[in-house]
C-alpha cells in the first residue's frame, strides 16, 4: 500500500506478556488504536485493559492452534488492516512457516524463513559475526543428538570442553528449547564447574533435546556491562531504527533469566555500526534485537546473539523517542522510507521498583546518575500508562511491580559481581 491516508489498523499481539503489552501501547500512543491480544492464559499484563481485548487460547505453542487463532480473529474484523505482533522465538518461527496463510490477512514484518534460520541459531548468529570481523565470545558447541549417537549419557565426561570455569552455558535455538522440559531448566545456565555442565548435558540428553547447546566464556562484569540494541531494517533495505541501552538487571527466575528488568538508554555507535552491517548482510527484514556486552579485559563489545523480533524489553525504544509502531506502519502500511528514527533521549526503562533497582547497582556514580533521571521523570515502566484502565488495573501492576522483591529475594538475594 502506498500513499499518505492511513488505514484503520488493530494491532494483534500473540504472547501477552509485559513486552507484548509494550508494543500495543506504542500503537495506542501514536496512532490511537485498540487492539487484540492472542495469550494462552489471562495475562495480568493485559488486566482491565481499556484499549486492549485478551483472547485467551489455550495451546498456542502447537502451531496449527495458533494460525487457526488468527485467521478466527482476522475472520472477525472486517475492513481492519491487522498489524501482526510478537517477541518471543517460537511464535515468530509459528508465524514465518505459515506465511502463506497469514500474509493475505495480516501485516507482518517478519524475515524470510531462509534468513529465520540462518540468524536464530547462535552458532548461525557466530558464523556470520566472525566473517564480518565482529567479536564474539570463544564457543564450544554441543550437539545434543551427537551425544545421544555416541553413547547418551556415558559419552559426556569425555567431551572436550577447551574453556576455563565459570562458562555460560544456552541453547542456539530458543524455539527448540521452548518445547523441552528438564530439572532445573533455565533460560540461561550459569555453570560454575565441569560437574555442574556434566549434569545440564545429562538432563538435555533424558529430555530429548534435539538442538545443539552452546558452551560459552564467561565476559567478567555484572549486569550493568550488558547491552541491548534494538533495530528495524525496512523492505528497501534501510534501517529506519535503531536504538541502544545500558542493561542495570536482569530477571533472575528460571524462565526469564537474562531478560532485561532495567535498561538505561545510552548511545553506542559502533554497535549500531556493527548491528547495521549484521543485518545488510543476511538481507534481513523486520525488528531485531542484539545482545551484547562490554568486554573490561579489551574495552570491546562482545555479541551473544540477535533475537529475530522486538525484544522484551522494546518500551525502552519508544520512551525514548522512537516509537516502534512507527517505523513498522512507515513501511509495511503506507509504502515509504523514513528517515531513521534514533532513541536519543536519556530514560530508564524499569520494571522493578526503582528502590529494589538501586540495590543491585553497585556502582555509586550509576546509582547518583539514575536518581537524577528519576527525579526530572524520565523514568519509565511500561505497564504504567496514564491512558489505559482504572483503580483496578493500577492495583493490577502495582501488585505486578511489588512482587519483584518476592522474586529477587528468592532467586537473587544479593548484588554480586557476575550478576549470578
Amino acid at each position: 500500500m502506498t500513499g499518505t491516508s492511513l488505514p484503520d489498523l488493530l494491532p494483534v499481539g500473540v504472547g501477552g506478556d509485559i513486552g507484548v503489552y509494550a508494543m500495543v501501547r506504542a500503537f495506542h500512543e501514536q496512532y490511537g488504536t485498540d487492539a487484540v491480544v492472542i495469550s494462552s492464559v489471562a495475562t495480568r499484563a493485559m488486566a482491565d485493559s481499556s484499549f486492549v481485548t485478551n483472547v485467551v487460547t489455550p495451546g498456542i505453542d502447537d502451531p496449527e492452534v495458533l494460525v487457526t487463532a488468527l485467521e478466527r480473529v482476522a475472520a472477525q474484523h472486517p475492513g481492519k488492516t491487522l498489524v501482526l505482533l510478537t517477541n518471543a522465538d517460537w511464535f515468530v518461527r509459528s508465524i514465518v512457516e505459515n506465511r502463506a496463510r497469514l500474509e493475505d490477512k495480516y501485516v507482518m514484518s517478519y524475515c524470510t524463513l531462509e534468513v529465520l534460520e540462518q540468524v536464530s541459531s547462535k552458532e548461525g548468529f557466530a558464523e556470520v559475526c566472525d566473517r564480518l570481523g565482529i567479536p564474539t565470545p570463544r564457543t564450544v558447541a554441543v550437539s545434543v543428538p551427537q551425544l545421544v549417537a555416541d553413547g547418551g549419557l556415558a559419552a559426556i565426561p569425555a567431551l572436550r570442553v577447551d574453556l576455563e570455569f565459570p562458562v555460560v552455558a544456552k541453547p542456539s535455538s530458543s524455539a527448540d528449547y521452548h518445547y523441552v522440559s528438564f530439572p532445573g531448566k533455565r533460560k540461561i545456565h550459569h555453570v560454575d564447574s565441569r560437574a555442574e555442565l556434566d549434569e545440564l548435558l545429562g538432563h538435555l540428553v533424558t529430555a530429548g533435546y534435539p538442538g545443539t547447546f552452546l558452551v560459552q566464556e564467561f565476559i567478567p562484569g555484572d549486569e550493568t556491562q550488558m547491552r541491548s540494541l534494538t533495530a528495524y531494517r525496512d523492505t528497501r533495505g534501510v534501517i529506519t531504527l535503531l536504538a541502544t541501552g545500558r542493561v542495570l538487571l536482569e530477571e533472575h527466575t528460571p524462565g526469564t533469566l537474562g531478560i532485561p528488568a532495567a535498561i538505561l538508554t545510552e548511545p553506542y555507535e559502533d554497535a549500531m555500526e556493527a548491528a547495521s552491517r549484521f543485518l545488510d548482510n543476511v538481507g534481513y527484514t523486520g525488528f531485531a534485537n542484539f545482545d551484547y556486552k562490554l568486554d573490561p579485559r579489551t574495552g570491546r563489545h562482545v555479541y551473544f546473539e540477535v533475537n529475530p523480533r522486538i525484544g522484551r524489553n522494546n518500551y525502552y525504544v519508544t520512551a525514548a523517542g522512537a516509537n516502534i509502531a512507527r517505523a513498522l506502519v512507515e513501511d509495511r502500511v503506507l509504502g515509504r522510507s523514513i528517515e531513521p528514527l534514533l532513541a536519543t533521549k536519556e530514560v530508564l526503562y524499569s520494571v522493578v521498583p526503582f528502590r529494589l533497582l538501586l540495590k543491585y547497582i553497585l556502582d555509586p556514580s550509576l546509582r547518583i546518575r539514575l536518581q537524577a533521571v528519576k527525579d526530572r521523570g524520565d523514568a519509565v515502566n511500561p505497564l504504567k500508562y496514564s491512558k489505559d484502565g482504572g483503580l483496578k488495573r493500577r492495583l493490577v501492576v502495582e501488585a505486578m511491580t511489588q512482587n519483584f522483591y518476592r522474586k529477587y529475594k528468592k532467586h537473587y538475594p544479593e548484588p554480586t559481581t557476575t550478576g549470578y
